[in-house]
């Protein structure tokens, strides 16, 4: 027998800062293996092992291969296997009905399953704006320090990743790369052999903190403070950059005034650390030449992560680092990519151009599935389409999420790899391809390279697409327009503005041969201002702000729950918790890979021995997690890791798939950030008990 081997340029499609360059080795039709592109700069060969594994997971015993009707209860995931004919004949039907009756019913549930221009917000987007339904408000992950960025940079943009192999002091803040950007972290790890230091910001001594020179632990939802409080010692004892404070940036005097009560004795006590670090971090940052900060999404997951953001974000051009190309900051490159939203998800389509839809933000999906509907929330929700997301294991206080999805009136269509706890409640389950079987077009926010991902292999039993399947939709809907016809290479072509200067003259088919191309960018991207911002320049001062009603200024917006700030939700619930990403899962995703799995064990809490000892808790001893707003088991890890005051949970499992079918999201909160309309997942006050 004659064996037909080769490789094919493919990209990483998941929720994680290094969209990996891959290359699939297919032998027969069968993908055998998936590796890192030794030849990209970022990527450089390397893979995590969650990735590493993927035909694991695309070729898994448990994966969805036709389309699914529920026979059962909603929550029994119990099905019976249909055609795509009956499937697609009846949610045409009944997604119909509703929208002629009223249209913004309907809502789509959706978000980085897949991080693709492609299968993600393309030919889905046109359906729902076709069909006129509610628009979701995609906010559950970055949408609080994204604002921070606009307001401050113009745009989610900051240093290239290669560049902090040459920074002096680089901090790392809110951030665990060795869990979620293990290529930035192996960059920070060259920086350290030649000389720099690190210093990881973070309530919890992570893999990461660890390993730096120096562990800030700070309370919780305190990090502008911390910001504010370098600020206010960098400016008193003169350590900024005039020059470059007075060409490139907005608002200096106005923050000078705002810094001024942030001293670092009120910053010690607002953060729980010692005056002294306060001090020393801000001189450290000054003198350090070029000093780097890897921002991440972790401080942004309290009330105040919006503002937090921005005073970090003000930081580089305090001290002028931007001058050089391994200062500055990074935390999301994704407003470098010259994407066409527009001649993506063709908002001209929906039938009222003088009415912005309804809109419904995903952080509070619960709350919005059990409202009743009324003249200020609008109509009552009677049909949810869920694709590249499980909201009933990641969608904050779970309880009120699963209550919704229960509604035996709500119909709902799942596309899914695998039977989540999302998909047990579905009406209609339909199989989606996996990144290996489909083509995609890719953005990164660790990096400043554009991805192709080629499909390997062809689709798996009868999974689709999820182009596909809402291209079938629109047809049975009987829709015209020539845009539902588009193809997966033309939606991917007209994802990018490939006339942008950041392009330098490439094209899609360049980059589907090539699997990946460098924006054209400076090198030191903001040595000389050019921010993207309305100024051009860094805005300490805001004026877009002050006309939407915000403060312009940054500031330190204390937590909803916290000691410090509700005394009384604290005597019953007097530890904050926070649930971090597990090493081996992504959000949800990975969670059912039996090897993935295994290495993770089971659910477990990190707290401190000083909050363990009066509770009776013992290192391994089943805890109990609660608060008012649900409870949850997991395995008690006695350690200095957590600090004094905070536990840490690491997340997310499939509710399923723990021992007592719940996880972290029980005692989360559906209340939003002061920016971006975002979840507070690190913003949460609970008690711990043995169980």
């Amino acid at each position: 027998m004659t064996t037909n081997t080769h490789v094919v340029r493919a990209a990483c499609p998941h929720d994680c800062p290094d969209t990996c360059a891959l290359h699939v080795t297919v032998e027969n039709g069968v993908a055998i293996k998936v590796q890192g592109d030794a030849d990209h700069p970022t990527t450089k060969g390397v893979l995590c092992t969650k990735v590493s594994r993927y035909t694991e997971r695309t070729y898994h015993p448990d994966r969805l291969l036709h389309p699914l009707k529920r026979v059962g209860p909603k929550g029994s995931g119990e099905f019976v296997r249909v055609s795509w004919d009956e499937a697609l004949d009846e949610i045409a039907t009944r997604l119909g009905a509703i929208a002629a009756r009223e249209p913004e019913a309907i809502l789509p549930y959706s978000y980085a399953g897949t991080m693709g221009f492609v299968q993600g917000e393309s030919m889905a987007a046109r359906f729902f704006n076709k069909i006129g339904a509610s628009d979701l408000d995609r906010t559950i992950c970055a949408s609080a320090g994204a604002a921070g960025l606009r307001y401050t940079y113009g745009a989610g943009v900051g240093m290239h990743v290669e560049h902090f192999v040459d920074s002096k002091l680089i901090l790392i803040w809110g951030s665990n790369p060795i869990t979620s950007s293990v290529h930035f972290w192996a960059i920070a790890q060259e920086a350290k052999r030649r000389g720099a230091k690190l210093i990881a910001i973070d309530p919890y001594r992570s893999l990461t903190a660890e390993k730096c020179h120096q562990h800030i632990a700070l309370l919780p939802g305190t990090d502008a403070a911390l910001a504010l409080g370098m600020m206010h010692v960098l400016i008193a004892e003169d350590l900024v950059d005039h020059e470059y404070i007075a060409r490139h940036t907005v608002g200096y005097s106005e923050l000078k005034d705002r810094v001024r009560r942030y001293t670092p004795a009120r910053v010690a006590e607002i953060c729980g650390i010692p005056e002294e670090t306060v001090t020393t971090l801000a001189r450290e940052y000054a003198s350090a030449k070029p000093a780097a900060i890897r921002l991440n999404y972790g401080m942004q997951r309290a009330r105040g992560g919006g503002q937090a953001t921005r005073a970090v974000a003000c930081l580089p051009a305090l001290i002028g680092a931007w001058r050089d190309p391994a200062g500055g900051l990074l935390m999301s490159t994704s407003g470098y990519a010259p994407v066409d939203a527009a001649a993506q998800a063709r908002p001209d389509l929906r039938a009222r151009q003088d009415k912005p839809a309804r809109i419904v933000n995903m952080s509070a999906i619960g709350d919005a599935l059990c409202h009743p509907g009324d003249d200020v929330f609008g109509p009552k929700i009677e049909a949810l389409v869920v694709y590249n997301s499980n909201p009933v294991a990641v969608a904050p206080e779970s309880s009120k999420v699963a209550a919704g999805f229960g509604r035996e009136d709500l119909f709902t269509v799942v596309l899914e790899h695998f039977q989540t706890d999302t998909a047990d409640y579905a009406d209609f389950v339909l199989p989606a391809t996996t990144q290996l079987e489909h083509l995609d077009i890719h953005k990164a926010y660790g990096h400043t390279y554009l991805l192709a991902n080629n499909p390997a292999i062809a689709p798996l039993g009868e999974s689709k697409p999820n182009s596909e399947i809402f291209r079938l939709l629109a047809k049975r809907m009987g829709w015209q327009e020539p845009c539902f016809s588009d193809t997966d290479d033309q939606l991917a072509e007209q994802s990018i503005r490939w006339n942008d200067a950041r392009m330098a003259g490439s094209d899609w088919e360049t980059l589907k041969r090539d699997g990946w191309i460098r924006y054209d960018l400076p090198e030191a991207p903001f040595a000389n201002g050019q921010f993207y911002t309305p100024s051009g320049k860094c805005e300490f001062y805001s004026e877009r702000m002050r006309e939407e009603g915000f403060d312009p200024l940054p500031d330190w917006v204390p937590p909803y729950e916290s000691v410090a700030s509700n005394p009384g939700l604290a005597e019953r619930y007097p530890l904050a918790m926070i649930s971090p990403p597990a090493r081996n899962f992504l959000n949800s995703s990975f969670v059912n890979v039996d090897s993935l799995r295994a290495t993770v064990g089971e659910p477990t809490l990190d707290i401190h021995p000083e909050d363990a000892a009066p509770r009776g808790i013992s290192d391994g001893a089943s805890v109990r997690i609660f608060n008012d707003r649900g409870t949850l088991n997991a395995k008690a890890r006695v350690t200095e890791k957590a600090r004094e005051g905070v536990v840490v949970g690491l997340s997310i499992w499939w509710k399923k798939l723990a021992p007592d079918g719940k996880n972290a999201n029980e005692v989360t909160s559906q209340q939003l950030t002061d920016l971006g309309r975002a979840p507070t997942f690190y913003d949460c006050l609970v008690d711990v008990a043995p169980v």
